[in-house]
């Protein structure tokens, strides 16, 4: 069973492990509003409010896929949908602006849009003792990336969304009122894991103990993988281990490893959205890659322990995390360990955790002065698209000569792997022409890829030995620009 509030009203609803939020909606509760278009994250029709109580009880949301959002992961949150929204009569500053600036055509896709538009509006307007947060073009761009119009041209939207503040602050009653009636009411250890389909471990010890009992269950974390398993393979899960409220898997906390270096493990259930600040600090084109990786929608979910543990050949923090020589926290019913990144992906979908294991983190090192990092993604379309080929380059530049160059590349093996050969021909050399020429020549031995639906072999190749080029000339470009001049051109594209 699920306890949570639908627009401030408490629901109590029975669902199988494989029930999506959008499904519970439209079928259980028979809340028509939100749409399906695509049911597999891309199209943003079915975005909906999730809520929950922070520290003070006030609650935050964050817009999701409702079509790849496990129901069960609704327990003691607030779900906000758009029959919800308007106050009586009055509508929410979102609904009022799309209408009146034109905002809908055929409609399908309006009840999604009105939602990210919801989550920007409470966002900016968290702190009722403050001005109102500014509508900054990149703000708006990352709440409505993930939202697709086949009829609009999106200038009505955009208008829609810069105009919200021209009308009264028209919040539904239910949400002034829904503070700590949002928390989810304590439960015992043997409650959350016992014979429901749906288990939900609230600290490592018992996710551990529920994976000895039932190692055939597959974790699901952001779902915004697995879920497609359901919605476009029509799976069926008898047993779903959710890690979303494992307290140990949610932690950031600086290190120091062994050998000295510093940096922060990261749990394996941290969403990108709450990485994103400190990537932004510290590794810019990390950051900026996560507006290249998916939707707010998928950022709000998704995990970067999901994303390594998935190790699917094309996924994007991978070849990143590889270039950065990041490590894994893996614990098990034996115990636990570190692993070297390096180590982990064994070959297509095959990984080195064993029977039992889970990610518990991965350590992001802290930037050494004098390293750099850049990261490029080649995609059909340019936001929310799965790569075609990525590739991610550090290095640093000592006396005129590249040392410690890691290439890591996405798309041209059956797993996210280091360009080893092409290392080598760069290690010591001066960034030249002639020792690039070196590195493009060496990909032929450190890759064979295949072609597919995104991309032939030959585009691949080619495409990695153009990033190779690429990385040559912004080096060049930094020699000469100043700073801000270097940025521009890193990220120009």
């Amino acid at each position: 069973m699920i306890d949570f509030l639908l627009n401030g009203q408490p629901r109590h609803c029975a669902a199988s492990p494989d029930t999506s939020v959008l499904e519970l909606l439209r079928e259980s509760l028979g809340q028509t509003g939100t749409k399906e278009g695509c049911a597999s994250g891309d199209c943003g029709a079915c975005t909906v409010a999730i809520g929950e109580a922070g520290p003070d009880g006030t609650v935050r949301f964050h817009s999701a896929n409702a079509c790849i959002t496990p129901a069960h992961q609704l327990q003691g949150r607030v779900l906000a949908t758009v029959e919800g929204l308007a106050r009586g009569e009055t509508l929410h500053p979102a609904q009022a602006a799309m209408v009146e600036c034109h905002g809908s055509q055929c409609g399908f896709c309006t009840p999604g849009i009105v939602m990210s538009l919801f989550t920007l509006y409470e966002d900016q307007h968290e702190h009722a003792s403050r001005p109102p947060a500014p509508l900054t073009p990149q703000r708006l761009e990352a709440a409505l990336g993930g939202n697709l119009c086949r009829c609009t041209g999106y200038r009505p939207i955009r208008d829609a969304a810069l105009s919200m503040d021209n009308y009264p602050h028209a919040r539904p009653a239910w949400l002034e009122q829904c503070t700590d009636a949002a928390a989810p009411s304590p439960t015992s250890a043997v409650e959350r894991q016992g014979d429901g389909p749906f288990v939900q471990p609230e600290s490592l010890t018992e996710l551990l103990e529920e994976r000895t009992r039932h190692p055939e269950a597959p974790i699901v974390a952001g779902g915004t993988d697995l879920w497609l398993e359901v919605t476009q393979r029509l799976a069926r899960f008898a047993r779903v281990v959710d890690v979303t409220r494992v307290a140990e898997l949610k932690t950031i906390e600086q290190a120091t490893l062994a050998d000295g270096r510093e940096g922060w493990w990261i749990g394996g259930a941290v969403t990108y959205s709450r990485l994103e600040p400190l990537l932004a600090d510290h590794y810019p084109a990390f950051a900026h890659l996560l507006h290249r990786l998916g939707s707010a929608q998928v950022r709000n979910r998704g995990t970067l322990g999901g994303n390594v543990a998935n190790a699917s050949p094309i996924g994007d923090t991978p070849p990143v995390l590889l270039a950065l020589g990041s490590r894994l926290w893996l614990a098990g019913p034996e115990g636990e360990r570190e692993l070297p990144l390096d180590d982990f992906f064994l070959d297509y979908k095959r990984t080195d955790l064993r029977e039992g294991e889970v990610i518990r983190a991965i350590f992001l090192p802290r930037p050494e002065p004098g390293r750099h990092l850049r990261v490029w993604k080649l995609s059909k379309r340019r936001e929310d698209d799965i790569s075609a080929v990525l590739g991610a380059f550090a290095w640093r530049l000592e006396d005129g000569l590249l040392r410690d160059v890691r290439l890591a590349f996405g798309g041209m093996a059956a797993t996210p792997k280091r360009a080893t050969a092409a290392e080598t021909a760069l290690e010591g050399q001066p960034p030249s022409a002639a020792a690039f020429q070196a590195a493009r020549l060496a990909l032929a031995e450190d890759f064979q890829p295949m072609s597919d639906v995104r991309g032939s072999a030959h585009y691949r190749r080619l495409s990695a030995a153009n990033l190779l080029e690429r990385l040559r000339l912004v080096m060049a470009q930094e020699s000469t620009d100043s700073p801000r001049e270097v940025m521009l051109h890193a990220y120009a594209h």
